[in-house]
Formats: C-alpha cells, sequence, structure tokens
C-alpha cells in the first residue's frame, strides 16, 4: 500500500467546504476506509461478510494492501474514523503486478485492457456514507481520480460496476441498454468469464426505452457513462455483494475537455 509522508506535498488534495479529499496516508486511515466500507455494503446494502469481517466490522480483502486508497474527510469531525465519509481504491499496473493481478480479473478476462500499451487504473470498492450522498461528494471523488489520472499518466480505467439485486431479468431493460447502447469497441472489450457470465441483451431494441433504463442504473454507473464509458460483454451476479455486476472501461483521452477544466487542481483554485 503507497502510504504517503504527510509532511510532503500530496499528490491529490481537493477541498470544497468541510470536505477534503487526500490519498491515505496511514494504516488507521485505511482502517476507517474499510469500516466505512462495512458499514454501506454489509450494513445498508445485501452483501454478506466473512466471519473476520464481521468480527472486525471492516471490509477488506488481499488487495488492499497493494491500493492507493482516495479518502473524504469531513473535517467537523476531527481525526475520527467517523470522518472518512466517502472513499474510492485504485490500483494501477504496478501494483496490480506485485498483488498477483486486479481484482476485476476474478470476473472478466481482461486480456484487452491489459495490453493496452500506456498506464492503466483499475476503479473499486467506491461508496459514500448515506448522510453525504450529494452531488457535490460524488464530484470531489471524480476531481480527485481526475487529480490521480493526470498525476500518474493514467490512459485508462476500467473496474466493475454494480446494479443491486442478483435477478438479471429484473435488471434486463439496464442490462439491455448498456449492451446495445455502450458496449466497448473489440480492442478494449473485456469479457465475463465462461462459467460467471451472464447475457446482457435481454430486450429487443424496439422495447428498450432509454430514459427508462437510465433512471434505473446507479449513479455511478451513469457517472462513467458521462466520461464516455463502455461496458464489457457479460454481466455476472456477485451473491457475496448481492449484485449483478458489469465491467465499466473509460479511455480517458475520451473523457470532455470540459471535464478536465471543470475537476484540474487550477480550476479548483479559482472556484
Amino acid at each position: 500500500m503507497a502510504l504517503m509522508d504527510a509532511n510532503r506535498e500530496r499528490l491529490v488534495e481537493v477541498r470544497s467546504g468541510n470536505l477534503c479529499l487526500r490519498l491515505a496516508e496511514t494504516p488507521a486511515e485505511v482502517e476507517a476506509a474499510q469500516a466505512l466500507r462495512y458499514r454501506v455494503f454489509y450494513e445498508t446494502m445485501a452483501a454478506r461478510p466473512t466471519p473476520a469481517m464481521a468480527a472486525a466490522r471492516r471490509d477488506f480483502d488481499a488487495f488492499d494492501d497493494y491500493c492507493d486508497h482516495l479518502l473524504v474527510f469531513d473535517e467537523r469531525c476531527g481525526d475520527s474514523a467517523r470522518a472518512v465519509v466517502g472513499t474510492y481504491r485504485v490500483m494501477r499496473r504496478e501494483a496490480a503486478a506485485r498483488a498477483g493481478g486486479f481484482y476485476s480479473a476474478d470476473e472478466y478476462d481482461i486480456r484487452n485492457l491489459l495490453s493496452f500499451p500506456g498506464e492503466i487504473l483499475e476503479l473499486g470498492r467506491s461508496c459514500i456514507a448515506p448522510e453525504y450522498r450529494t452531488g457535490s461528494t460524488m464530484q470531489l471523488l471524480w476531481r480527485g481520480i481526475a487529480e490521480y489520472v493526470l498525476a500518474y499518466d493514467i490512459g485508462l480505467m476500467f473496474g466493475c460496476a454494480s446494479l443491486p439485486g442478483v435477478d438479471p431479468d429484473a435488471l434486463a431493460l439496464p442490462l439491455s441498454y448498456l449492451y446495445q447502447h455502450h458496449l466497448a469497441p473489440p480492442a478494449l472489450r473485456p469479457w465475463a468469464l465462461p462459467h460467471r457470465y451472464v447475457a446482457m441483451n435481454r430486450i429487443a431494441p424496439e422495447d428498450v426505452a432509454p430514459g427508462r433504463a437510465l433512471r434505473m442504473l446507479p449513479p455511478l454507473i451513469k457517472g462513467y457513462l458521462r466520461l464516455g464509458g463502455f461496458v464489457g460483454e457479460g454481466a455476472v451476479v456477485d451473491y457475496d455483494f448481492g449484485t449483478v455486476d458489469v465491467c465499466v472501461v473509460v479511455k480517458t483521452e475520451w473523457v470532455t475537455d470540459r471535464y478536465y477544466r471543470h475537476y484540474t487542481r487550477d480550476d479548483a483554485a479559482r472556484n
């Protein structure tokens, strides 16, 4: 885990009112992020913790030690664990090599992404405390990702994103919409592993109402689409988390100029 010395200039730091976003700098801050993930995924959603997670009341896995952790702090809460109100876990190619691979490889064949000639970044474990789920908090996380992308010259971002529930038929409309309107080009397309593959194209195109489908998509997936994101071939049911997952791919050169103007450090300083 690439923890920073707090006395050095921070690679990522964005502020908005009482909220501050930066990378985790201590093991205790990572544990605070894991505690937030536990509260969101296991106490307010349908995820099922392992006995070790339930005992610690933290969501953790073997990848945490190799990732960078973007954290949103509410500075009014001091330095308590409850000060961490948002988090995003990110992992670059070099860290994945040390970890033995990317998390997404458990669900998807990502060879097309691994062959991309540049730095790649896996995004995951995104969550925000319920009382902080406003547009401004999510924008703060996106601004942090933008700074991270610029700092490491990331060319491609990807990760598994979730729709609630484990019944693909109940999600036929949004899954079909994603397949028909946002399927990744072949050269960048991840494929769900054969033993986990669930067909996404479940409704005829003439029966797919895009507006209604978009309303059924979680805000995070809609955020990826607004950045020019695509999805891979096939969905995956994750019974441990109680979700149906899709693999999202965003080539950062496709992110609009307006996004970079709005979310880079210089622009944030002017606001």
